[in-house]
């Protein structure tokens, strides 16, 4: 093979094709431009509650859903709004959600970020630590008892391994060869918690071994990695081999919600981290595949900021659900009262 001495990125060596690898970037780049708006008008009081930024990791979301099928199931946590976004979940009734007003899929009853969408296949998650683990792996569970193909992918941060639930549900998807994937987002913090007081592995991934389930490490900062490296793990699960769990080592730029200054950290940590900042490594290998410009990249920033706009004035036009809404779609009307009618 002959030398590259400008050691220049080759699109034949990422191995994807050239539509997926400006997906995948644009896709990031939406969720940044996103989720920076969205801290700005939780700033500016356009919104009550707090909001959970994902800025710094978009790569651990946008790389693992970005091909999904809609009627594969994602098992969010409060910091995947990049994940909705690329299962393709409209613009409008993310932002909805967190303003809680009458157009959001859920009403306004799980604000702040609880992101849910069942007609692409997003779990609403709650706030149960790992909660959303234990119902994505339920999903795996009845696509084999159907005898599906579909796949789960259950999102969670290094802090949830200390569950006790979420140790439960990795041995019971190892136990049944489950398809699902587990992403574990690792960004050094679990709230104020640091990785080293939650666990005595070096790595998180290490823990799926102990249930009979691949696990690895990679640099979750490089989204055409973390895609691969997911979608390598979405064919055996569709293939009937079981779960994997991919340790997806980011960082997040900001506090753990809006509400905290996150002053427990160092700043030269943080800005170590942005250095590698996710969206422009993603950026930077795109401009020198010549797959993008910069004024490509403007024009879609412009188009996209349009229809955040849009989506913004849209949903601060609605109004809060009444209070009645309370009691609407928690309890199946069709649900069946006796045990001999199951």
């Amino acid at each position: 093979m002959p030398s590259n001495p400008l050691n220049k990125p080759d699109i034949k060596e990422i191995g994807l094709p050239e539509e997926t690898i400006v997906g995948l970037y644009t896709c990031v780049l939406k969720t940044r431009l996103l989720d920076e708006r969205l801290r700005k008008l939780f700033r500016q009081g356009r919104y009550a509650g707090t909001y959970f930024s994902a800025v710094g990791q978009e790569a651990t979301t946008v790389g693992p859903t970005y091909g999904l099928r809609d009627s594969d199931i994602i098992g969010p946590s409060h910091r995947e709004i990049g994940a909705s976004l690329t299962k393709g979940v409209p613009l409008v009734k993310i932002v909805a959600q967190v303003y809680a007003r009458r157009n959001s899929p859920d009403k306004g009853k799980s604000h702040p970020c609880h992101y849910g969408y069942k007609d692409k296949g997003v779990i609403t998650p709650a706030s149960t630590l790992a909660g959303q683990t234990m119902l994505a792996t339920g999903c795996a569970m009845a696509f084999k008892l159907m005898k599906k193909d579909n796949v789960a992918v259950a999102f969670f941060g290094e802090g949830s391994t200390s569950s006790g639930g979420w140790h439960e549900t990795l041995n019971y998807a190892g136990v049944h060869k489950l398809p699902v994937v587990y992403i574990c987002q690792n960004n050094l913090w679990a709230e104020s918690v640091p990785a080293s007081l939650q666990s005595g592995v070096e790595k998180y991934s290490d823990r799926a071994k102990a249930y009979g389930i691949p696990g690895i490490t990679i640099d979750g900062n490089d989204v055409i990695l973390v895609h691969k490296t997911a979608a390598e793990a979405i064919k055996r699960a569709r293939a009937g081999e079981g779960p994997t769990m991919i340790e997806c080592l980011t960082y997040r730029w900001y506090g753990h919600s809006e509400i905290d200054p996150a002053d427990y950290r160092k700043s030269s940590e943080l800005e170590e981290w942005k250095k590698k900042d996710p969206l422009t490594r993603a950026e930077k290998l795109l401009l020198e595949l010549g797959l993008l410009t910069l004024d490509k990249r403007e024009a879609i920033a412009e188009e996209f900021t349009q229809e955040i706009d849009a989506a913004v004035a849209e949903c601060e036009k609605e109004p809060y659900a009444e209070p009645e809404e309370a009691y609407v779609d928690v309890y199946s009307e069709n649900f069946p009262v006796r045990r001999d009618e199951y």
